[in-house]
């Protein structure tokens, strides 16, 4: 098993921890997976496994008993080296894509594009605006969906909120978030206008936050061709299962 893909695994289970703990709902961690009993923010999933073959029959049985539980309305299974089958336990395959890792690289400049400015989130109100922008939303006045974000992680060290500024409009962004050796680049938005330039100054800003450790991720699509355009090399598959739960 590849140690890039193990760190990039790593990292992303670390980050739906994360996430989960700032809103007071943390995972656990086990030998063969990340799990979570709680219902979770948006987009994110109950479980992250963190090993092969060597890890289903943990892995099978954790999630047996998150369906036994039944507290759950749905769960989702981020299958982070393609060996579980989980349509006998009534899971349907959501998604496949790739983990990503780039190698690290010197310090530079951002590119400069006309009337873009690059920042760092610092403050809560400003991270509210991020969101709003992530969300692919027009204004702080939209129907925002329930907060992924709380400002606690702005006090976190090992993580940044990336944003490109057209005046005071964030236009574009991505977090970055350090785990031991890497560091991994997620939540990457963009307008289709420029997008591959919009990618490429995300990648340069996480690199200059934490200069000279690799970049490591996963994406699908669209995002995955800009991503192997800025020199992120396909290290591994991944799924996503996903079940709803009749019960709930």
């Amino acid at each position: 098993m590849s140690s890039k893909v193990q760190q990039a695994v790593r990292n992303n289970a670390y980050w739906c921890d994360t996430v989960c703990r700032a809103q007071s709902i943390p995972g656990e961690f086990h030998n063969h997976l990340w799990l979570n009993h709680h219902p979770v923010p948006r987009f994110y999933p109950n479980a992250v496994t963190l090993s092969g073959a060597e890890g289903i029959v943990e892995q099978q049985t954790a999630l047996q008993v998150l369906i036994t539980e039944g507290a759950l309305s749905g769960l989702a299974v981020k299958d982070s080296f393609c060996t579980l089958d989980l349509a006998p336990l009534g899971f349907q395959l959501l998604f496949e894509a790739t983990w990503l890792w780039r190698a690290p690289a010197p310090p530079e400049p951002i590119a400069e594009m006309i009337g873009i400015q690059w920042a760092t989130i610092h403050q809560s109100l400003e991270l509210a605006r991020w969101e709003t922008a992530w969300n692919g939303l027009a204004d702080e006045a939209s129907a925002l969906p329930a907060r992924i974000f709380p400002a606690s992680l702005l006090d976190d060290e090992d993580l940044v909120f990336i944003a490109a500024y057209r005046g005071r409009h964030i236009v574009a962004g991505a977090i970055a978030n350090r785990t031991g050796e890497v560091v991994g680049l997620s939540n990457v938005f963009a307008p289709p206008v420029e997008a591959s330039r919009f990618w490429a100054g995300c990648v340069t800003a996480a690199g200059r936050a934490f200069p000279g450790l690799p970049l490591v991720g996963y994406e699908r699509g669209e995002e995955l061709i800009m991503a192997r355009q800025q020199g992120f090399e396909a290290v591994g598959p991944l799924r996503v299962w996903a079940r709803e739960n009749s019960a709930g």
